[in-house]
């Protein structure tokens, strides 16, 4: 940690704002999008690189893998997924099974497996940032990061073994890799690499909170955070309630911009959400200093500062480019924002204190 905490310093030493936030270049046809397709392209050929030795090689320390005699395959696991009668029966069951999960964590997982031991219920959750394992004891709800990248662990949506035994979570799935699916942007299928693996993590290492603020240390690890200090940004806010809690929020009129851009989920209240988090690739001050609705994590734009788990996990989905500017009127700057099948173009005026935006191009897939 304390040698990634250097390179840190020296990355950010060596850049200055003007370089970090602003494009160098004048062309208008130049923007992030085409960026983040070389770097997802990028990503993919690392995934693909990966076959069961070198996940094995890699797995995270406190992971146990036990190769399974008798198992699901991912095969019939995913193709009864997949199964319209059996999803919809599936959905039907799913609201009332899951009832107090929904309620407690307002929807902010999928859950699935339910168990009850004594007073405390767990079921396994998943979201865009990954896997979970959810608790709600003594009507709280808490809920641990695994730290298990899906682009190769899958874990079967049915276990027919109980998930927590003998002071382990136990989960049966496989080894997977990720295939884009052709003329399909941003979705991604899967693929088996080998079956009938039990995945064993011991709760004590699960549920670790060096800090106590909320967030397991596998969660910290994996995005960037502080696990032994409960305010990795220092400004006052513990990380679980903090919108931002990788960076000092600021009020500047660059950072108004971000805040403009922002993708928007309309009145939909999310500050309470505290597992919920959108991803951003960028190493820009003005855009770390934003003042979200939701909760926000950044990853370095430099693959070699970035934590493990993100390295190898696709979890931005969104992102606005650097600014650019206007050479022949300082107050309008061009600026663009792209998701996983679509990007917009905009110029921005600043105005009587205030950013006046028009689209001026972009396209929908």
């Amino acid at each position: 940690m304390r040698y990634l905490f250097l390179l840190f310093l020296i990355f950010s030493c060596s850049k200055t704002v003007e370089d970090r936030c602003f494009e160098s270049s004048d062309s208008l046809t130049k923007h992030l999008k085409n960026d983040e397709d070389l770097i997802i392209d990028n990503h993919d050929m690392q995934m693909q690189e990966y076959d069961v030795k070198r996940i094995i090689a890699e797995k995270p320390d406190y992971l146990q893998i036990v190769n399974l005699r008798e198992f699901r395959s991912f095969k019939k696991d995913s193709i009864e997924l997949n199964s319209e009668e059996i999803m919809e029966k599936k959905w039907k069951e799913y609201d009332s099974e899951f009832k107090i999960f929904n309620d407690k964590f307002s929807k902010q997982f999928t859950f699935s497996n339910q168990q009850k031991i004594d007073n405390i219920l767990y079921a396994f959750g998943r979201n865009n940032l990954g896997f979970w394992l959810c608790k709600i004891e003594n009507e709280k709800p808490s809920a641990y990061f695994l730290g298990l990248s899906f682009s190769h662990y899958y874990i079967n949506e049915v276990q027919e073994k109980p998930i927590i035994n003998n002071g382990f979570l136990e989960i049966e799935g496989s080894f997977v890799k990720i295939i884009k699916v052709p003329g399909l942007p941003g979705y991604d299928d899967y693929s088996a690499i080998e079956d009938g693996k039990l995945f064993k993590i011991k709760l004590d290492d699960l549920i670790k909170d060096s800090d106590s603020d909320g967030y397991n240390d596998i969660f910290e690890n994996s995005f960037g955070l502080n696990p032994h200090n409960k305010d990795s940004d220092g400004d006052g806010t513990d990380d679980f309630n903090d919108l931002n809690p990788m960076f000092k929020s600021e009020n500047n009129k660059f950072t108004q911009l971000y805040e403009m851009l922002l993708p928007d989920y309309g009145t939909e209240n999310l500050r309470d959400n505290n597992y919920f988090f959108q991803v951003f690739i960028s190493d820009c001050d003005y855009f770390h200093q934003i003042k979200p609705k939701y909760h926000v994590l950044f990853v370095s734009e430099d693959v070699k500062l970035q934590p493990k788990y993100v390295k190898i996990t696709d979890v931005s989905s969104y992102g606005i480019d650097k600014i650019r500017r206007n050479k022949s009127n300082p107050n309008v700057f061009y600026i663009k924002q792209w998701g996983s099948s679509s990007m917009t173009d905009y110029s921005a005026e600043y105005k009587d204190g205030q950013w006046i935006l028009k689209i001026g191009g972009g396209y929908i897939i």
